[in-house]
């Protein structure tokens, strides 16, 4: 076998080919009100860690659970890393990098999981996959079964942008809106799962979700010339990324080819700061999540234990933004750097903003730091509304241009 699976609250294992999602000991203890418990961990096989070890390139592929066989089909990566000239000037931080992950097929990071959970849907001869979104993962899963031929089944909160739930109607998904909550359609999709069976894609519910977001460190690890990175911003809402961020980092720390692990600095707005508290004051209970970042605007983290324990191991923090300062970090990104993210991908630029002079203190200036940009602003224009006004048009006289001022 490839891998295991380890019980991140208990330690258990189980070393099985089936299709697992919680610890079902640990999984009894979940009120509902507290993050979840029992979110199990995949742990690479010593031969598999062994056998990447030895190459002088690596890729995802050496380090999935899975073994992959329609990436031509459904490519997810590498995408750009961004050395931003302008801010680095304004900042003084001499390397700063952004990981392009909005340029992915769908448009987000979320590609990364949906591709993997397709992977393990298609290994056990399994044709329909559910899940609950707020747009992206519904979005990114969506496209990949549009192009390996599976059906998906997709729970949104009513209110989520029209733009990402539009993808996903266009790639064929059904989607099914619910008057209530992320949380609510979470809840909805796992009993569909239960009563109609298929996979269920859902965040850290799934294990291979966060498997297949580590892509994106054994990416970075390559891309920076597997010199030290010294911290990643990542952008946070149930946990699942930045915890799939540092699995990728463990393993490839496992395989002897990276001597320490970069600090996780964990991005969240203040108006959806659950992992945050719970980092910096053990509070593990559920928030009232409003932000206007909607890809982390999560009440009840479903990976929020996992995602803290890594962030204390990384030596990392948290910084918490107000919802302007995301979207003045989102305006700054278009017109300093000519990137158009959404709200959540801004938010970890906006974190490194209001982190800079800490993380000069803590890093240095010349240190590597790397900032995750998730997904693309054009998914989300609505937050640009009473914001950004058109021009008047003028007439079509050349005299006209004596009017303008530039």
């Amino acid at each position: 076998m490839r891998f295991k699976y380890v019980c991140s609250t208990c330690g258990r294992e189980y070393a099985t080919d089936e299709i697992m999602y919680l610890c079902p000991e640990c999984e009894k203890e979940n009120d509902g009100k507290t993050f979840s418990k029992g979110v199990l961990r995949v742990e690479l096989s010593d031969d598999v860690l062994k056998e990447a070890s030895k190459k002088t390139k690596v890729e995802p592929e050496d380090f999935y659970p899975y073994e992959t066989k329609h990436r031509s089909a459904f490519p997810i990566g590498v995408t750009p890393l961004l050395k931003p000239e302008r801010i680095i000037k304004e900042t003084g931080f001499k390397n700063l990098f952004f990981k392009l992950d909005s340029q992915l097929i769908s448009g987000s990071f979320k590609d990364r999981a949906s591709y993997l959970v397709a992977e393990q849907a298609l290994s056990h001869k399994e044709r329909k996959i559910a899940l609950a979104s707020t747009g992206n993962a519904g979005a990114a899963m969506s496209a990949v079964g549009a192009a390996l031929g599976l059906d998906i089944v997709l729970f949104v909160p009513y209110t989520a942008p029209v733009n990402k739930l539009m993808q996903s109607i266009i790639y064929g998904a059904k989607v099914i809106p619910v008057k209530g909550t992320y949380d609510d359609a979470f809840a909805l999709s796992i009993e569909y799962t239960k009563m109609y069976g298929g996979i269920n894609r859902n965040t850290a519910y799934n294990p291979m979700t966060i498997e297949g977001k580590k892509s994106i460190s054994i990416e970075l690890f390559e891309q920076m010339g597997r010199k030290e990175i010294d911290a990643v911003y990542v952008p946070v809402g149930d946990g699942c990324i930045i915890a799939g961020v540092a699995k990728g980092f463990k393993d490839l720390l496992k395989a002897g080819l990276i001597k320490k692990l970069p600090r996780l600095i964990c991005s969240q707005s203040s108006k959806s700061n659950a992992i945050s508290r719970a980092l910096n004051y053990s509070d593990y209970s559920m928030v009232n999540a409003t932000t206007i970042a909607d890809s982390i605007s999560v009440s009840l983290p479903a990976n929020g234990r996992m995602a803290v324990d890594y962030i204390k191991e990384s030596g990392g923090w948290s910084v918490e933004v107000e919802d302007e300062e995301i979207i003045d970090a989102e305006f700054a990104l278009a017109k300093c750097a000519g990137v158009m993210a959404e709200p959540a991908a801004s938010t970890a630029y906006a974190a490194f903003l209001k982190d800079k002079t800490h993380a000069e203190e803590v890093l240095g200036k010349d240190a590597n730091i790397v900032v995750l940009l998730t997904g693309t602003g054009f998914k989300d224009m609505k937050v640009f509304d009473g914001r950004v006004k058109m021009p008047e048009a003028i007439e079509n006289d050349v005299k006209e241009l004596k009017r303008l001022e530039f």
